[in-house]
């Protein structure tokens, strides 16, 4: 008896028996699992547990990361429902793209008073109970595309936006900054349409623009749509209308593989970048600093920029047109 307990204090003692590891659950929660964009989200979220768990291993501490979303991107009820769910397992902290600025306000407040640490990534919440907003300047975005927009049409034409969703913020800020320079840079461009709103799926997109298109394609010079699935679906829809290929001049928001290929092949201008990749990496490494009682800052901007045919293949933006998703997602 002696021998053992001898024995077990010296493994205590060297370290090489400790109490059970700590794990911080960090729940992951896009407004939707499908696009690319949650994907680099995702991937940076793994991206960043790596680190983390190579950092945290001496203290016993390892961060797994639980991925869950809504299954449509118009779903707020189901999204709070997600949250709620992650609340009752007790999680340690939430990275939350909240899919409306009102609606996930009570559940994020409720997380934080159970005194779990919510880090918002990508679109803004009408709250202050978050620890921290990790997103892109999306108004800024939306000025890039409108600025490119009016050079490539020589300041004058017929221009169509089409919107995401009601209630998206990220989106709605882009749609703001997009319509503010126009209005003031380019007072000869005439907004034919700005009241539109794609939908949540590339297939509602689709159909919206095919709309559009049919109403307006006989006049309509320039096009900015404000998310991927927005500007994939009216990708889609010009191809369709033989408006493609310069036709009409078409800026997005977003990289994909739609439109990252329709960039190669001429249909788009160009599109406005963000890293959805730093949003995942910079959320959980945020959320953690906050579990852990560290002070973290109440904004972090992870970049904006935009992408032509001449600027494509430099390394910076060729990884941000395609992330190492590969590299992280199993």
């Amino acid at each position: 008896m002696k021998k053992i307990f001898f024995t077990l204090c010296l493994l205590a003692s060297t370290g090489l028996m400790r109490a059970a590891d700590t794990v911080y659950q960090i729940a992951v929660i896009p407004k939707g699992t499908t696009h690319e964009f949650w994907k680099s989200i995702n991937a940076g979220a793994e991206k960043a547990a790596l680190e983390l768990n190579e950092q945290l291993k001496p203290q016993g501490i390892t961060v797994k990361i639980i991925w869950k979303g809504p299954l449509r991107e118009d779903d707020r009820d189901q999204q709070i429902s997600v949250v709620q769910n992650f609340i009752g397992r007790k999680v340690n902290g939430i990275v939350l793209a909240p899919l409306d600025k009102k609606a996930l306000v009570g559940a994020v407040e409720e997380a934080v008073a159970a005194k779990i640490p919510v880090v918002v990534v990508d679109s803004g919440l009408e709250s202050k109970a978050q620890s921290s907003f990790v997103a892109t300047d999306n108004t800024e975005g939306g000025r890039i595309a409108a600025r490119n927009l009016g050079r490539v049409l020589g300041g004058k034409g017929n221009v169509i936006l089409l919107r995401y969703q009601v209630g998206s913020a990220s989106t709605e800020e882009r749609e703001t900054g997009f319509l503010e320079v126009m209005k003031k840079d380019f007072p000869a461009i005439k907004l034919i349409s700005t009241d539109q709103h794609a939908g949540a799926t590339r297939d509602s997109a689709k159909r919206v623009s095919e709309n559009l298109l049919s109403r307006y394609g006989k006049e309509v010079n320039g096009i900015f749509a404000s998310n991927e699935s927005a500007a994939s679906g009216m990708l889609l829809a010009l191809r369709d209308a033989g408006l493609a290929g310069g036709k009409v001049k078409f800026v997005a928001f977003d990289a994909g593989e739609t439109l990252n290929a329709g960039l190669k092949a001429g249909d788009l201008v160009g599109f406005v970048v963000q890293n959805p990749m730093a949003m995942g990496y910079l959320g959980v490494k945020t959320v953690v600093a906050a579990i852990r009682g560290e002070k973290v800052a109440a904004t972090i901007d992870t970049g904006v920029g935009f992408v032509t045919k001449d600027n494509m293949n430099e390394p910076a933006i060729a990884e941000l047109m395609n992330p190492p998703l590969a590299k992280y997602l199993k």
